[in-house]
């Protein structure tokens, strides 16, 4: 696979599904995935494929608190605020802002 083929999952996503549905699997809105379809987007296309590479290709990566999870549930982890409610989510927000590899922060 190139590096394109990551855009070519995606617009094969959209053929099944609608784009707001995609982007929800993906954690963005449809007017991203659009944009990215059209090769308009201006954010950062390296989190977009990576959110893509997870959700649709089974791309996977080392959690140091959680273990082996897909690209786009880490990458989720990363956007979230912190929260005390749950113990786990509080390790993992720390992980994501104290050195961990997978984190775009």
């Amino acid at each position: 696979m190139n590096d394109s083929d990551w855009v070519e999952v995606l617009r094969e996503q959209c053929l099944t599904r609608s784009q707001k549905q995609v982007g929800l699997m993906i954690g963005y809105s449809n007017a991203v995935v659009n944009q990215v379809l059209k090769g308009t987007y201006k954010g950062d296309v390296k989190r977009v494929e990576s959110s893509v590479k997870g959700a649709f290709m089974n791309e996977m990566v080392d959690c140091p608190v959680v273990g082996e999870i897909p690209t786009h549930i880490c990458l989720n982890y990363q956007k979230r605020p912190f929260t005390s409610v749950n113990p786990q989510y509080v390790q993992i927000y720390k992980a994501c802002r104290n050195g961990c590899p997978h984190s775009k922060l």
